[in-house]
């Protein structure tokens, strides 16, 4: 435990009661509770940006480099980003279901184990060709994410109208085109980004690893994922395929991104993150 883990504790508690006012307002239609949730999770942000730095002087590094730091980096894009989606859109209801995700991850950050990396894995991976394909990697996860939560919510909203279920804040889940179109932009933004971290990350291995294995676990689920958003992005813009389709297929290659980050690090041969 380091001097300045309050903050993080801190940020963790505005994190829940802002979470809790959100449920409130989803239950209640509670515009008082909303706006308090907001305020509150805005708290969180600029905590979580204090506690950012303070580690980075602290470890001397940018603290992205071990899987739990990475969590941390993409719960705190998630919140950045529902805040600005919040502040010019009306989709109400996306800020409380992104950050259900955003709270998982931040969680999982502060009850993981506190890993070091050695002083020979430091010295190889803090290269600027290493870290900007870490950084990539990261942005399009939180791109995803959000085109997941988009695409969830459109799932929910075309169940609710199908099913004909009397369900008042409705209108607050912001309108199917409108929910499609959102999940489509954070797609169209995290497949480039998502390659351009890969054909970094294959010439950082080719530089600096005595072997680099293309079948590697991560190397293989990372290729798949991308195929997978790309086939969505296919089906969508050649295909002119829309509905509830291209959000299952959102949905499914989100499940398997999750995959790929949690679990194919456990069977990866050179990948630590």
């Amino acid at each position: 435990m380091h001097d300045f883990d309050w903050i993080y504790e801190c940020a963790v508690i505005f994190y829940v009661v802002s979470l809790l006012g959100y449920f409130i307002d989803f239950l209640q239609n509670n515009r008082k509770a909303n706006r308090f949730a907001f305020w509150l999770l805005s708290i969180v942000w600029v905590l979580q940006i204090i506690y950012f730095f303070v580690t980075l002087m602290q470890i001397n590094r940018f603290p992205i480099l071990t899987p739990y730091e990475g969590l941390y980096f993409v719960s705190w894009l998630i919140v950045t980003l529902s805040l600005l989606i919040n502040w010019f859109s009306r989709i109400d209801f996306f800020v409380f279901f992104a950050n259900i995700i955003g709270f998982i991850m931040m969680s999982v950050y502060v009850f993981s184990p506190e890993t070091e990396l050695l002083p020979f894995i430091t010295e190889t991976m803090t290269t600027e060709l290493f870290f900007m394909h870490i950084a990539m990697a990261f942005l399009a996860y939180a791109a995803f994410t959000l085109a997941f939560v988009f695409s969830l919510m459109y799932f929910i909203q075309y169940e609710i109208l199908k099913n004909k279920i009397n369900f008042r804040r409705l209108g607050r889940f912001g309108s199917l085109p409108e929910l499609e179109k959102m999940s489509l932009f954070f797609t169209m933004i995290g497949v480039p980004l998502l390659l351009i971290s890969l054909i970094w990350g294959a010439i950082w291995g080719h530089l600096t690893l005595d072997t680099f294995f293309y079948f590697d676990a991560k190397v293989v689920t990372s290729i798949i994922v991308l195929m997978m958003y790309s086939f969505l992005l296919y089906m969508k813009i050649m295909k002119q395929e829309h509905g509830k389709k291209l959000a299952l297929i959102n949905i499914a290659a989100y499940l398997f991104l999750l995959i790929n980050i949690f679990l194919s690090q456990s069977f990866s041969t050179f990948h630590w993150w």
